[in-house]
């Protein structure tokens, strides 16, 4: 939500300031639209392969609703306490059927927000059916989870970088365009002087859209892909660490509260909230 807002601000701030002294009929150049942004596309599709393009589209609508919510994470230590009480109770292999078909899981299915996560929840259950294989060495897996997740965070943080890359190439484009609307105003020379103001402002007009969706819109956008990223990867942070507390042998309320321990403030339950939460805890 905060991204459209932004757009909105920008649009405003920037049309706010030159509407007063100047005509906005100027400002429309849909030829220049057409070189700087189509070119822009181009060099996006030479540079990176239709899986990035695909996720750019994706990790952008997942930005403007924003990073994971404390609700969001409130469940997920609700889930991981009620799977690792059933591991507890009837041992490791009673969550078998479970991770096998998370989706169709009685345990997993209280719990939607995890299951609309397809990589998270393919992380959890990797790593419980590890468990029920028999690993036992709570060090060894968690180097696997650490080279699992830098991995999936280079993967990810290919997208914000590629959409920064564009948006360093479009004053450069912008240039192009106006150099473009120079070449059509040196063919109008003899034409008289409110005519060639005219053709040079159109020209200048592509500098300004270039530099305008660089540091207005596409630098910002990919900034704050990378830190939706960056905030939801503690997400994965979450469910490692408790796996690592129940690997290691301590009860689930404990192995829920290391995990509770590295959520950022901002969503990180109280020691209470969670404590409540936990009495309501469902049952496989």
């Amino acid at each position: 939500m905060f991204l459209i807002i932004g757009y909105v601000v920008v649009l405003g701030a920037v049309l706010g300031g030159y509407l007063p002294h100047g005509d906005i009929g100027i400002l429309i150049q849909p030829f220049e639209v057409l070189i700087i942004f189509g070119a822009a596309f181009g060099t996006f599709l030479i540079a990176n392969p239709m899986s990035i393009l695909k996720k750019s589209i994706a990790y952008t609508m997942r930005a403007m609703k924003g990073p994971k919510k404390k609700d969001v994470y409130l469940e997920l230590l609700i889930c991981l306490y009620a799977v690792f009480r059933l591991a507890k109770s009837k041992g490791d292999l009673a969550l078998e059927s479970h991770v096998e078909n998370p989706e169709s899981s009685s345990l997993f299915s209280n719990f939607p927000n995890l299951l609309k996560d397809h990589h998270a929840t393919e992380f959890l259950c990797d790593y419980l059916r590890l468990l029920t294989l028999g690993t036992t060495n709570s060090y060894e897996l968690e180097a696997v989870m650490d080279m699992e997740l830098d991995i999936h965070h280079e993967e990810d943080h290919l997208v914000p970088a590629s959409i920064q890359t564009v948006g360093d190439a479009l004053p450069g484009l912008g240039i192009v365009a106006a150099v473009l609307g120079i070449i059509v105003t040196m063919g109008s020379v003899t034409e008289p002087p409110e005519v060639l103001g005219n053709l040079i402002a159109a020209a200048l007009v592509g500098t300004f859209l270039g530099i305008l969706a660089s540091y207005g819109f596409v630098g910002p956008t990919a900034e704050i892909i990378k830190k939706t990223l960056d905030q939801d990867s503690k997400y994965f942070s979450c469910i490692k660490a408790a796996l690592i507390g129940h690997m290691q042998g301590y009860a689930p309320q404990v192995s829920v509260e290391f995990a509770r321990k590295t959520l950022p403030s901002t969503v990180r339950p109280s020691f209470k909230e969670l404590d409540e939460a936990l009495q309501d805890a469902p049952t496989a």
